[in-house]
């Protein structure tokens, strides 16, 4: 039975923020993540992917259904802490073209919170290397992240889809260029220097922020991004110490704990005399504690918080969008002809095998009888010449079959050649 794609997840569409993280996979536990879900009877290939907007389990499976209970099981013990909403509500199920195109759609950054913001592309990739080393992806999987990596690549080269390109951490220094008249005079404490961090100190700089503190867990790489952005370098111990100072702190650490607590804050504002302070929370899991935005003079924006300018970066790229939709329609047609294909497959090996066996059996009976005294030349022009035949004979069959069919003519086409061949007795 051929295999079938099934998507199982939430995002930022269907679950808020602090719904998200309470799922997201702890990157330094992927590999056992991933042998896990490989160990799922239903699941014959897997992948995770986890980002600040989206929590997903990409598999593989000859059963739709029990995909479906198991992977759906598989987050819901996956989730941490407890919260007022049942999880289970939030998760979508997609299935075979549903599937394979909301994984094209999502490399794309099709489904993205920013449209067209290339991060996706790039977190999508890792999360294959991750599942490609574990050993977790096979014949399948491989062929259907690959072919989305091409369709992203398309949608980028042949829409104006990035025209304006926009990412979370622009669109999170256009929040911050909205809070404030002007960024110029402002400092801000970046917490975090990854890739998410070099981003948004660089669309700082670009708006005029001059003051910048930047703390990391590594001080090396707090170092190096301060000295790149013309900034200061805060050891992460002693970054509470330095909050007095900050008129915005970005949060976008890879930390699976709060890094900020409201007594923290409130001694900071006690500190600041009142003035008003803002903080923006980028983390995959939340940086900032929620109860934060409760204390007088302090405004907490997180990252679901950035999808109305986010949305407003998208006017005007609608005719771009439908451009990139047909494209991901057409490669999904696409992918699904070759996964039809593979049903195929055993059929043709069967034909080929058994026309070979054959070729075989004729040749040696004839060499030992009639053709006995042949050269070691002209057995192998034999040996080509019937090699060529049958070639010539399989062609039309076998091109027949992997053009594509309505599934009642496949089936049809497969059981004659079965039969005709005896390659059910095989």
């Amino acid at each position: 039975m051929n295999k079938e794609i099934v998507i199982v997840g939430l995002n930022h569409r269907t679950a808020p923020v602090e719904v998200r993280e309470r799922v997201a996979f702890d990157n330094s536990l992927l590999g056992e993540t991933l042998q896990c879900l490989r160990a799922l009877p239903s699941v014959q290939e897997g992948a995770v992917l986890s980002t600040c907007n989206r929590v997903e389990v990409v598999a593989a499976t000859s059963d739709r259904e029990a995909a479906f209970e198991e992977i759906k099981k598989f987050l819901l013990e996956q989730e941490s802490g407890s919260g007022e909403s049942n999880l289970e509500d939030h998760l979508y199920a997609y299935a075979g073209d549903q599937a394979v195109r909301h994984l094209f759609r999502v490399a794309a950054s099709l489904d993205s919170m920013v449209v067209g913001e290339p991060q996706i592309l790039g977190q999508l990739k890792d999360y294959y290397v991750a599942a490609q080393e574990v050993g977790s992806v096979g014949t399948v999987l491989h062929r259907l992240f690959h072919r989305s990596f091409s369709v992203a690549k398309r949608v980028r080269t042949e829409t104006g889809i990035a025209s304006r390109a926009v990412s979370v951490s622009s669109v999170a220094v256009e929040l911050a260029k909205r809070i404030f008249d002007r960024l110029e005079d402002k400092t801000v404490m970046l917490i975090g220097a990854g890739k998410i961090g070099n981003l948004v100190a660089r669309h700082l700089q670009r708006s005029g922020v001059s003051s910048l503190m930047v703390t990391n867990r590594t001080f090396e790489r707090a170092v190096e991004v301060a000295a790149q952005f013309r900034g200061n370098p805060i050891r992460f111990e002693e970054f509470p110490r330095y909050l007095k100072l900050a008129d915005l702190v970005v949060g976008c650490a890879g930390a699976p704990e709060t890094l900020l607590r409201p007594e923290t804050v409130e001694e900071t504002l006690r500190e600041r005399k009142q003035k008003a302070m803002f903080f923006i929370d980028l983390g995959d899991r939340r940086n900032f504690d929620p109860l934060i935005n409760e204390i007088d003079n302090v405004y907490l924006y997180d990252i679901d918080d950035l999808q109305a300018v986010a949305r407003e970066n998208l006017h005007g790229r609608t005719g771009e969008v439908r451009k990139a939709e047909e494209i991901v329609d057409e490669e999904v047609a696409g992918f699904l002809r070759w996964l039809d294909s593979l049903d195929q497959v055993p059929t043709i090996v069967a034909l080929r095998q058994r026309l070979e066996e054959i070729r075989q059996s004729e040749i040696e009976k004839s060499l030992r009888t009639s053709l006995k005294g042949l050269s070691e030349k002209e057995r192998q022009a034999i040996e080509d010449m019937t090699a060529a035949m049958i070639s010539k004979i399989l062609h039309a069959p076998i091109s027949r079959l992997k053009r594509p069919l309505e599934e009642r003519e496949e089936a049809l086409y497969v059981e004659a050649l079965k039969r005709l061949f005896g390659l059910e007795e095989k």
